[in-house]
């Protein structure tokens, strides 16, 4: 039997309009799926209803693929894909895998000699990285940053020591933690380090800024409370 393929799908940032951010082409593979493997089941309805009003949601089949799936859950979600069934993986927004859920479920596939296809879509890392005007040579992406403030503080102390070596270091924090992380990065940050910040990128009221810690302290920050966000720390491009 001829296996299925695993495609990746890519999902909006949070806004409703998908065709800036999402190829026509993808969209037409993503209806073409009947089988899927989500984070989240109400959001992966709510994605595909949004791209296509007729789609056929109780014809379909959702699996759900998150922090707590073990092992034997990721092994039984290839049964699909092993009986010839194209599969869809989908986090609840940007592109799975990075960031999100379903690495582990994508290497297991490549051990069982299954294709995995990327489909081009939006990812908040590289949509900031690239308006970010920092080094898109060298960079690294750090997940959150500890909770703990004191933990937080010496975080954000090592990732300016690497991001004066020229590697701009990329962070995230959950949306109702921004201001407290924004707080502890500029007191803590060299006033001449460079910060991007962009929240609710692809929205209508996208905010990417990047200039000096100098300058945001001067200004004042941003009320990016609650709002999806991306965090950039490096020097100045010589």
């Amino acid at each position: 039997m001829v296996k299925g393929r695993l495609f990746m799908i890519p999902v909006t940032l949070g806004s409703s309009d998908y065709g800036y951010v999402i190829p026509g082409k993808v969209l037409t593979i993503i209806r073409s799926l009947r089988v899927f493997i989500v984070e989240d089941v109400k959001s992966a309805r709510r994605f595909l209803r949004m791209i296509d009003p007729h789609f056929p949601i109780d014809d379909s089949i959702f699996i759900i693929l998150n922090k707590h799936s073990t092992s034997g859950d990721i092994g039984e979600m290839l049964t699909h894909l092993k009986n010839g069934s194209d599969t869809g993986l989908m986090s609840e927004s940007g592109i799975p895998g990075v960031a999100d859920p379903g690495s582990d479920l994508v290497l297991k596939a490549h051990e069982a000699g299954i294709r995995v296809i990327p489909l081009s879509g939006p990812s908040s890392i590289f949509l900031a990285l690239m308006s970010s005007g920092l080094n898109g040579q060298n960079f690294a992406f750090n997940g959150y940053l500890p909770i703990n403030k004191a933990d937080r503080i010496r975080e954000i102390k090592r990732l300016e020591k690497l991001a004066c070596k020229g590697q701009s270091q990329i962070f995230m924090e959950t949306p109702y933690r921004n201001m407290k992380l924004l707080e502890d990065i500029t007191a803590t940050l060299s006033h001449d380090m460079f910060l991007c910040i962009a929240a609710n990128i692809s929205h209508q009221d996208e905010f990417i800024v990047t200039q000096p810690v100098s300058a945001w302290r001067k200004q004042g920050l941003p009320d990016i409370d609650k709002k999806p966000a991306i965090f950039i720390i490096g020097e100045k491009p010589s």
